[in-house]
């Protein structure tokens, strides 16, 4: 017994039943099996004079399909996106360097999210300007570093520009 039939025995038969569905409605079997309803629809036109039975007979069936599809889609997407937010909690948490501040990510309101997204636009900024992208840090460590960097480029100016005018004052002089 491997561990993956323990988790079939513990899952609901809807979940089953709804994994099943969602996986055959993904291949071309499917699709297959759906031009050819559409098209005995379109053939049988002719017998059923184009009659509003006829009409109703296709609106009727893609509207429940179309509307059973929904909820078992976004069953799906969201089954698939916890299991995503999971594998990255789970590299996150194993990163001795990630900011473990990720973790609830997908708790956070819209607002909250805007604000850290313009957190991590700030570190791509800040990073672009460091001499070396290839360091991974924090926005507060790029932003020291970033910090460091000015005031060294603003010592180099000042001492450029202290030269410049000792040179100048040197050449006034004589």
């Amino acid at each position: 017994m491997t561990p993956n039939d323990d988790n079939k025995d513990k899952s609901s038969a809807f979940e089953r039943m709804s994994t099943a569905i969602i996986n055959f409605s993904a291949t071309s079997a499917m699709f297959g099996i759906a031009m050819a309803l559409i098209i005995i629809w379109m053939v049988t036109g002719p017998i059923f004079a184009y009659s509003n039975t006829w009409l109703l007979i296709v609106n009727t069936g893609t509207s429940i399909i179309t509307f059973l599809m929904v909820f078992l889609i976004q069953r799906s997407q969201n089954k698939e996106s916890i299991a995503v937010q999971l594998k990255l909690n789970e590299l996150i948490a194993a990163n001795n360097s990630a900011s473990n501040r990720l973790l609830n990510i997908q708790d956070l309101s819209e607002t909250e999210l805007n604000t850290l997204y313009e957190h991590y636009r700030k570190l791509v900024e800040l990073t672009q300007q460091a001499p070396s992208n290839t360091q991974s840090h924090s926005v507060e460590e790029a932003i020291i570093i970033n910090e460091e960097l000015d005031a060294a480029q603003k010592a180099e100016d000042d001492e450029i520009a202290a030269t410049k005018k000792v040179e100048k004052e040197q050449a006034a002089g004589k």
